[in-house]
């Protein structure tokens, strides 16, 4: 007997549930990509976009997921050769330098756990000791979902403030655009990517890279771009198909005229993040209460270097797994896999699982995914503390 006939909850890392105003507006036909209401409306989608990241510079929007997004930015920015500085601490960061290496930039790495944020100090020390500025670019992920660690990219910018160093403060909001607080101009940051599928509520399929001024100066250095990759035009067309360097993706573009909406109606993008965050807090009080048997731990263990779009967790191999299964199966709750926290060929593999509260999520959508763990744990007889759910409606009864 299963319990999970109905509708079933996507509460993974990415991607994240679809809203169904946002399906409803993709289901519709193919429109004239030359004149009419798709060509009229792209400047103030344009420009609330631009809100979301909290920027009045350029945006450029790629048919492609997030990293399309780390080649793109890279390509209009850094030649063959640059050095680039690599802050890395988990999976997707790694996955951004390797993307660097890959189109032919000396990627100097500084490798952090991914239980814990950007060490400042050491970041600081590398870049004072390149007195001849070198390095053309850091490159910084802001929330990386492998193991749910938040960076603080306005402390970053003050370090490399304090350095005196000229090189680009480039930052992957892929996991954070629209769940944690991110201020693009306000923090410094010259270049910002991110992509459709979590906080923004749409399907995997558009990628976004914000650039500003000293951006666009790094672009000039630039002498070889494919015209796919190139944000010049894609950020001010003169006609509209240069928004996509050909045919337009009508259906999703859509889907984020009312996914945009959605955050307007809600009271604006700050009312998204205080959103996240008191979910996010709902989440750690339940595993606080779970953690005290013993068996079960937050990946990170520091609160303010937490995401407030995805958690990860410890629960002793190969019990993880086995929540993981009972979840779906028995609950219709699909719980994240461990994905840089421990390798799927290692027995400890089984002990990490992921929870996703990103985008379109709510108070009942995250209290009956955690009454499915707790029921999950106990049907598995793993080892947790009594009274998480009574913690969790505590936190979201104080909202």
């Amino acid at each position: 007997m299963t319990l999970a006939n109905g509708r079933t909850y996507l509460a993974i890392p990415g991607p994240s549930v679809v809203p169904d105003r946002v399906l409803n507006a993709m289901h519709a036909a193919s429109s004239n990509i030359y004149e009419g209401a798709l060509v009229d409306m792209m400047p103030d989608l344009i420009g609330d976009l631009k809100g979301v990241a909290r920027t009045t510079k350029q945006a450029a929007i790629y048919i492609g997921n997030g990293h399309a997004m780390w080649e793109a930015s890279l390509t209009n920015t850094i030649k063959p050769g640059d050095k680039v500085l690599a802050l890395v601490g988990g999976a997707f960061g790694a996955g951004w330098a390797e993307t660097a290496r890959r189109l032919g930039a000396d990627v100097q790495v500084l490798e952090f756990d991914n239980s814990v944020a950007i060490d400042m100090q050491r970041v600081g020390d590398m870049l004072a000791a390149d007195t001849s500025g070198e390095i053309r670019a850091v490159l910084a992920v802001h929330v990386d979902t492998s193991g749910s660690v938040l960076n603080d990219i306005a402390g970053l910018r003050a370090v490399m403030d304090a350095a005196g160093h000229g090189a680009l403060l480039m930052v992957d909001c892929i996991a954070s655009l629209g769940c944690n607080r991110f201020e693009m101009d306000a923090w410094g940051v010259d270049v910002m990517v991110a992509a459709s599928q979590k906080g923004l509520m749409l399907p995997p399929g558009l990628g976004f890279v914000f650039f500003n001024e000293k951006a666009e100066t790094a672009r000039a250095r630039i002498s070889q771009l494919s015209p796919y990759w190139d944000w010049s035009l894609r950020a001010r067309p003169n006609v509209f198909y240069q928004y996509f360097a050909g045919t337009a993706p009508v259906q999703f573009l859509l889907g984020l005229r009312e996914a945009l909406d959605m955050i307007a109606e809600e009271g604006g993008i700050k009312a998204a993040w205080a959103r996240h965050e008191k979910l996010a807090h709902a989440i750690w009080a339940a595993c606080d209460i779970w953690a005290r048997a013993g068996a079960l731990r937050l990946h990170v263990p520091n609160a303010v270097h937490r995401s407030h779009s995805v958690t990860a967790l410890y629960l002793s191999a190969p019990l993880a797994t086995k929540l993981r299964v009972w979840c779906e199966t028995k609950a219709g709750v699909t719980l994240g896999i461990s994905l840089g926290m421990a390798d799927a060929d290692d027995p400890d593999w089984h002990g990490h699982f992921r929870i996703g509260h990103m985008g379109h999520v709510n108070a009942h959508m995250v209290l009956g995914m955690l009454g499915a763990i707790d029921a999950g744990l106990k049907a598995i007889n793993a080892p947790h503390g009594s009274g998480a759910l009574d913690a969790a409606a505590e936190v979201i009864s104080k909202a």
